[in-house]
């Protein structure tokens, strides 16, 4: 069972939904969020990223806060006066999906029924944390998963055929699209028959809300449970609707090796072959770029059992039989010799940053599937860092939910 509730919405005036909307907060450099804020003194990213819109002698959550209160005192953002779930589209040429955002309880995040599948840095946590208690908000959507079913299928096309509240398409040519729900208590209804949700992206806002709750429980001696700080606000999207582009790599290699001594130590775990593409076509392939020349890796393992989810993912082959064995890189969530290239950049940076001398290598990865994602997950198992890019992502902006 998925217990979801409607919430008060923080949003912004329709006509303000545009210029308020923001890309996530950790996907962009300090310097991108200054350039975004000169273009557009409205941009979200005023809250989520007041490091950036602030001195270094100013408190940045304090910056964030008087931003916030700033929007709404203009009349920017307004706060709803009835719990409400809403229907979010996300459309480019090509590829729609459509998730309800509402809020998800952290109990059965404690009780993991909402699954995650990957490790979060502390320190990340820690600052995510201080920003929701400072705030007294949550500012941005967990992306979460789940088994899509034939009524929720059902009640969502109904919301597609009224009015929406917001409908604009961003510089980036992913249109945003949101109804409000006309039968939010049928919607609640119809999550109770979901399972398990699986968190997609937004593991360290989703742990940050957690301790965020603690912290807020701790110092109200009144607390049973229903309070706002207990409950997470998310987008839920149905999985076969879901996009994942490959997360590939680049590294360094400090040894002095040429490449015919790096590819005979791969040939020991790879058949090798000239590669007349960028792109891997199946699991089990990774494609090389290593001195001018795009190669073709087969994995060429015999395993004594049948490997598990986590063992035949492409980037935990990549880790044990090239990036440990070859390059020396034991742990890719703290080596500075790796770097990590979302698919959305394409091949084509692959090899600028090994012509341009930055890398040494570049491995261009098959992605994972929401099924790799799903096994993973209901194992209880977390996958190698950086194993999943999803696109188009959710904004940051269009909801807030006051805790």
């Amino acid at each position: 069972m998925t217990l979801i509730k409607p919430f008060r919405a923080l949003r912004p005036a329709p006509e303000f939904a545009r210029q308020v909307s923001s890309v996530p907060y950790d996907v962009i450099t300090e310097d991108e969020v200054r350039g975004f804020i000169r273009e557009n003194p409205l941009s979200f990213l005023r809250i989520t990223r007041a490091d950036a819109d602030c001195t270094e002698a100013d408190d940045h959550l304090r910056k964030a806060e008087e931003n916030l209160e700033d929007l709404i005192r203009r009349g920017v953002l307004f706060e709803e006066v009835e719990p409400s779930i809403y229907v979010y589209r996300l459309m480019t040429e090509g590829h729609s999906q459509t998730g309800v955002v509402a809020c998800c309880s952290l109990d059965e995040y404690r009780q993991g029924l909402i699954k995650k599948h990957e490790h979060t840095r502390p320190e990340k946590v820690a600052e995510r944390t201080r920003h929701m208690v400072c705030l007294r908000a949550q500012t941005g959507l967990i992306f979460l998963a789940y088994r899509g079913t034939e009524r929720i299928n059902e009640l969502v096309a109904g919301d597609l055929s009224g009015e929406p509240i917001y409908d604009f398409t961003c510089t980036n040519g992913i249109r945003q699209t949101v109804w409000k729900a006309a039968r939010p208590d049928e919607f609640a209804d119809a999550f109770g028959d979901v399972p398990a949700l699986y968190v997609a992206d937004g593991h360290h806002r989703l742990e940050s809300a957690r301790l965020a709750a603690d912290e807020l429980v701790a110092a109200n001696a009144g607390h049973d449970g229903s309070e706002d700080y207990n409950f997470v606000i998310a987008g839920m999207f149905p999985a076969e609707q879901l996009k994942i582009l490959a997360y590939n790599r680049v590294v360094r290699d400090d040894s002095g090796r040429s490449d015919d001594e790096i590819l005979n130590l791969l040939s020991e775990s790879f058949i090798i072959s000239p590669a007349d593409r960028a792109v891997p076509e199946e699991h089990g392939e990774i494609i090389m770029y290593l001195g001018g020349k795009w190669y073709d890796l087969r994995h060429n393992v015999a395993y004594i059992r049948e490997p598990d989810p986590i063992e035949r993912l492409d980037v935990t082959i990549l880790q044990q039989y090239v990036l440990a064995p070859v390059f020396g890189i034991e742990d890719p969530r703290t080596d500075e010799r790796i770097g990590f290239v979302g698919g959305i950049h394409g091949t084509e940076e692959l090899k600028q940053r090994v012509d341009s001398g930055e890398a040494r290598a570049a491995f261009s990865l098959f992605a994972t599937t929401m099924d790799d994602l799903f096994a993973v997950s209901d194992m209880g198992e977390t996958m190698p860092p950086k194993s999943t890019w999803f696109e188009p992502k959710l904004k940051d902006g269009l909801f807030i939910h006051r805790i």
